[in-house]
């Protein structure tokens, strides 16, 4: 009796042990089970708050920016010119220059950058095309000889006359092709392909069958390539240097005018011939035809040219 006893006290403190055991080892289950709701919950309510915050940074810097443009815009320019070279630009307006300082300036830079003293100078110009009447002046092309050459090349120029002896007084003066109807045919094969193309008047019904095929270069009075003084004609347009207005910008001509080891006065004599010949293609009473022009080398900035002094003057009547 007594050991049975003993038995069973001993079962239930097992049974006790045992219960106990697995309460504690099950336990964990229930909770890991419920923490996943509440961390779902608070990783979306994470994300809401990152992008309102995102947001709210945004709309921060867009307001802003405005601030920040017109405080640029209220900086007062400096009295003085800058008395180095190494300033901020947005303290002073941009310096406009005569020709000659430009020039000056120009070899200057070349010297301080070790730059090749050869390279070229070109002459960058803004066109007002507008005419009377809500017309544009037409994008033209021009050929000029310059006062001082920077060139040794010459152009291989082609002349249209039937004029047997016309004919003989082109090529004693350097043409390179002359003859009547019979080089249409050759340069539409491209058998014949010359730098310009000159004619005397009388020939001009018979060449336009060449008008696609030539196009700008194409025989035409205001381009000094139709007359009847052929020595004269050739001696324009085989040393001539072209010039001719953008055809994607519509109101912008760039050009070569001269080397930078030339002469100061020559480079400036060189773009005075570019500023006349250009100017001639509209009407002065218009008012000014070229209202920009920027004057740079091959390795440097362009420098703002006043325009004034160098733009033709209309007659006082």
């Amino acid at each position: 009796m007594l050991i049975l006893c003993f038995s069973f006290q001993v079962l239930t403190q097992h049974q006790r042990y045992s219960l106990s055991t697995v309460v504690h080892q099950t336990s964990p289950y229930p909770y890991s089970v419920n923490i996943l709701l509440p961390n779902r919950h608070f990783a979306a309510v994470a994300a809401k708050s990152a992008k309102k915050i995102k947001k709210d940074a945004k709309e921060k810097t867009s307001d802003e920016k405005p601030d920040e443009i017109e405080k640029l815009k209220s900086y007062t320019y400096m009295e003085n010119e800058p008395e180095d070279d190494v300033y901020l630009k947005r303290l002073y307006p941009r310096r406009i220059y005569d020709v000659e300082k430009a020039i000056h300036l120009l070899k200057k830079f070349q010297v301080l950058d070790f730059t090749n003293p050869k390279q070229g100078v070109y002459l960058d110009l803004t066109l007002d095309m507008a005419l009377e009447k809500k017309k544009k002046v037409e994008l033209f092309a021009s050929v000029i000889s310059f006062p001082y050459p920077f060139t040794s090349e010459v152009n291989r120029v082609a002349v249209f006359t039937r004029n047997t002896s016309d004919i003989k007084i082109a090529e004693e003066n350097g043409a390179a092709f002359a003859g009547g109807t019979d080089l249409i045919q050759k340069i539409l094969n491209d058998e014949i392909v010359v730098d310009f193309y000159v004619a005397v008047p009388e020939m001009m019904p018979e060449l336009n069958p060449l008008k696609k095929k030539l196009k700008k270069r194409f025989p035409k009075s205001t381009r000094k390539s139709v007359g009847r003084d052929i020595p004269q004609m050739l001696e324009l347009f085989k040393a001539g240097h072209e010039i001719m207005v953008d055809e994607e910008r519509q109101n912008f001509l760039s050009t070569k005018i001269a080397t930078l080891d030339m002469p100061s006065d020559q480079i400036a004599a060189n773009l005075q011939a570019v500023i006349n010949d250009v100017c001639r293609h509209r009407p002065l009473n218009l008012g000014p035809f070229v209202v920009r022009m920027f004057l740079r080398s091959s390795t440097s900035e362009g420098l703002l040219l006043k325009t004034d002094p160098l733009l033709p003057k209309t007659e006082l009547l």
